[in-house]
C-alpha cells in the first residue's frame, strides 16, 4: 500500500550532477557535440535553435558530461526556475551538459528513470524549488537543495505502472506541443511571405510582366522555380495586393506600390499595467490572471492562458492595471525585454509590460507578428543603466512597410485557423496536466490503484492505455 512506501530524498535514489564549466570561447556555431545550457531547457522539452556547439577531437575527456536518452535536466537559475525541466529524447542526443544545469539519473536498483521524471515534472517539486530558491534579481538553486527533495518511493513494479499510466498523458501533451510548433511556423511563414518577402506582389508582378527590383530578384527566381506548387491566393485576397514595386525613401528599400513607411507607434496603441499593493490580501488570490514575464509562453505556444499569480476585481480597481481583452499582444518591456504573448483569456498584467492593440481595430495576429518581427530592433533601442527598458518612444523609432487595413484583416482571416488550433491544444494540455497532477499524488499515496487510474484517463481524457513497455531507461 502507498502508506507503507518508504519516504526518500531524490539524492538517495539518483545520481545528481551538474555540467562542465564551458567558457564562451569554447562554443562554436559548428562542432561535433551540441551543449545543453539553461537557456535550452523549456517546460517539458529541450528547445534547440542557434545551438552552442563544442568541437574537440577527444570527447572522451568529457565522458562524464555526455548525456543519455532519458536523462532528466533541470535549469538551476532564471525567472522560470522550477518550471524549466525536461527528459531528454533521442533527438537531444548526442549532447554535453553545461554548468548550472542539473542532471538526474536513477540508481536502477532503487528507481526507474521514467518514474523519477513523473516526480520531477510535478507540482510538488515545482513548489519545493520555488520555496527554497535564493537570489532576488536572478533566482537560483543548488544541487544539494535539489537532492533533498522528498517523496514516497513505491516498489519498482509500481513505479513502472505509474510511469506508464502518466506517460500516456505526457505523450499526448508532447504531441499537442509539436503540433503547435508546426502550426505557429505556418502562421509565421504566412506573415513573412506577405509582409517581409512580398510574395503576393512578386507573383502578380511576374504574371503582369512588370519589372522586379534587383534586391527582390532572388526571391522572384525562387517563386518562379516553384512552378505549379506556387499556389495562388483566393481572388478576393489577390486583389488587395498591387502588381508592382516602388522605392520608399523613408524606409530606404523597395516596397509594394502604394505601401508606405509607418512607425509601430502609428499602427498600435500601448496599454500600461500595474501591481496591486501586495500588503493588502483582498487584492490577491482572486480569479483574474495577472501576467508577469515568468508567465510568457514559448514562441510556438503563442498564447498565455493562465498565470502564476491572480488578483481580485478589487485589486484591479485600486491599481493602475487593466483587464486586457483576448487577442491583445503583451510584450515585456523592462529587464527581460521582448517576451511576447497573445492574451488567450482576459487578464491583467504588471507594469513591466505593455499591452499592444491595433489602432484600427482587429488585425490582432498582424500586430503580434509585427511586434515579434521587430523584437531585436526593440531590444537594441532599449535603454537604462540597470535594466534594459523599452518605452513608448522606442515604438516611434521602428518603421515597417504597411499596405492597408484590408490586407492586415485578410491576414488575420487566413491565420485564424492556425491560431485557434494552437489555443485549443493549449487548453487541452492544461486539462491533461491538471489530470496528471491530480493522479500522481493519489497513485503514490495508494488512494487510487492502477485500474482506477486507467478508467479516469479513458473517461476524462479520452485516452486508452496501451500495454506496458517491458523496458525502462537504464544507464
Amino acid at each position: 500500500m502507498g502508506s507503507e512506501w518508504k519516504e526518500v530524498t531524490l539524492g538517495e535514489v539518483a545520481n545528481i550532477d551538474t555540467g562542465f564549466p564551458f567558457k564562451s570561447k569554447d562554443y562554436r556555431s559548428y562542432g561535433n557535440m551540441k551543449v545543453i545550457r539553461g537557456k535550452n531547457i523549456s517546460e517539458g522539452f529541450i528547445r534547440w535553435g542557434n545551438d552552442a556547439m563544442y568541437w574537440d577531437f577527444d570527447l572522451n575527456k568529457l565522458i562524464q558530461y555526455h548525456n543519455h536518452m532519458g536523462d532528466i535536466v533541470i535549469g538551476m537559475d532564471g525567472s522560470k526556475i522550477g518550471k524549466n525541466r525536461a527528459q531528454l529524447l533521442s533527438s537531444d542526443i548526442p549532447s554535453l551538459l553545461a554548468q548550472r544545469v542539473c542532471r538526474v539519473r536513477a540508481l536502477n536498483e532503487f528507481s526507474i528513470q521514467k518514474f523519477l521524471w513523473q516526480i520531477i515534472n510535478s507540482t510538488p517539486f515545482e513548489n519545493y524549488i520555488r520555496l527554497i530558491q535564493t537570489g532576488t534579481s536572478i533566482p537560483h538553486i543548488s544541487l544539494k537543495q535539489i537532492s533533498k527533495f522528498t517523496f514516497k518511493l513505491p516498489p519498482l513494479t509500481e513505479q513502472k505502472a505509474i510511469a506508464h499510466i502518466l506517460g500516456t498523458l505526457d505523450e499526448k501533451i508532447e504531441l499537442n506541443r509539436r503540433m503547435n510548433a508546426t502550426l505557429e511556423q505556418m502562421a509565421q511563414a504566412l506573415f513573412k511571405s506577405w509582409f517581409v518577402d512580398f510574395d503576393p506582389v512578386i507573383d502578380k508582378a511576374l504574371a503582369a510582366g512588370n519589372p522586379i527590383p534587383e534586391p527582390l530578384q532572388k526571391r522572384a527566381e525562387k517563386r518562379k522555380a516553384l512552378g505549379d506548387k506556387r499556389k495562388p491566393l483566393p481572388e478576393n485576397i489577390q486583389k488587395l495586393f498591387p502588381d508592382a514595386f516602388e522605392f520608399c525613401e523613408e524606409l530606404d528599400k523597395w516596397v509594394p506600390k502604394g505601401w508606405e513607411g509607418k512607425t509601430l507607434d502609428e499602427l498600435v496603441f500601448l496599454i500600461g499595467g500595474g501591481t496591486p499593493k501586495t500588503s493588502i490580501n483582498e487584492y490577491w488570490n482572486g480569479n483574474i490572471p495577472w501576467f508577469s514575464v515568468v508567465d510568457a509562453p514559448n514562441d510556438s505556444d503563442v498564447f498565455v492562458i493562465d498565470t502564476e499569480k491572480k488578483i481580485t476585481q478589487l485589486g484591479v480597481e485600486n491599481s493602475s492595471t487593466k483587464i486586457l481583452r483576448k487577442g491583445t499582444t503583451i510584450i515585456s518591456a523592462r529587464g527581460t525585454v521582448g517576451k511576447c504573448a497573445l492574451v488567450g483569456t482576459p487578464m491583467a498584467m504588471n507594469q513591466s509590460c505593455y499591452g499592444v492593440q491595433g489602432k484600427h481595430g482587429g488585425s490582432d495576429f498582424f500586430v503580434y507578428y509585427a511586434i515579434r518581427e521587430n523584437i531585436s530592433n526593440l531590444q537594441q533601442r532599449g535603454h537604462g543603466s540597470v535594466f534594459n527598458t523599452i518605452t513608448r518612444d522606442t515604438f516611434k523609432s521602428i518603421k515597417l512597410a504597411y499596405g492597408n487595413d484590408s490586407i492586415c484583416n485578410a491576414f488575420d482571416g487566413q491565420a485564424m485557423t492556425f491560431f485557434e488550433k494552437i489555443k485549443n491544444n493549449l487548453f487541452q494540455n492544461q486539462g491533461l496536466t491538471n489530470i496528471r497532477n491530480t493522479l500522481l499524488p493519489k497513485l503514490i499515496s495508494g488512494e487510487i490503484r492502477i485500474p482506477e487510474a486507467k478508467t479516469i484517463l479513458q473517461e476524462e481524457a479520452n485516452l486508452d492505455i496501451a500495454a506496458e513497455e517491458t523496458t525502462a531507461y537504464k544507464h
